[in-house]
């Protein structure tokens, strides 16, 4: 877990801090697969702005993720630049709007953050890319590599003596 300490940074009211963090990911669990960042610890741009009203912490980095196509199940590698901004106030009394979950006892966890942060930036599917077929619903071949159709005739056995009629009119 990554986290800053803000009495270290000693802002006083219309103070700044901007400095280089690393964070540690944790890797993700989505849709019951797992996807890991590589590389596990990343470096990260932090500000810490201290205004009259509060304290507003500014982060930005870029993530890469590991893991399983939604589709077809193949290794998929997805870039993920992530920008968040949080606010905490200095009286923020019974008000959530007003405090930030990731700080506590003064310390801000960076590691939770970014983890929110990067889930909240990720696409519906994760693909191994935009033209993905995915697997065959029939034989579960990957439809990528082996492009087919399977030809299967659907009838309702319901229509099985009409068919019976017909074919001995014809």
């Amino acid at each position: 877990m990554t986290a800053l300490d803000l009495r270290k940074l000693k802002l006083r009211s219309g103070d700044q801090y901007r400095g280089e963090q690393e964070i540690e990911l944790e890797p993700f669990e989505l849709g019951g697969q797992r996807y890991l960042p590589v590389p596990g610890t990343v470096p990260a741009e932090l500000t810490v702005t201290r205004p009259s009203t509060g304290t507003v912490f500014e982060l930005r980095f870029d993530a890469r993720l590991h893991g399983p196509c939604f589709r077809c199940l193949e290794d998929a590698v997805l870039d993920v630049p992530v920008s968040a901004r949080e606010y905490q106030a200095a009286n923020p009394g019974d008000d959530e709007e007003l405090r930030s979950i990731y700080l506590a006892e003064e310390k801000l966890d960076l590691s939770a953050w970014a983890r929110d942060t990067v889930a909240l930036e990720l696409p519906e599917k994760i693909l191994c890319r935009p033209d993905c077929a995915g697997l065959c619903p029939v034989c579960g071949k990957d439809l990528n590599a082996e492009p087919h159709e399977h030809v299967e005739e659907r009838t309702d056995p319901r229509w099985a003596k009409l068919r019976e009629l017909q074919q001995k009119e014809a």
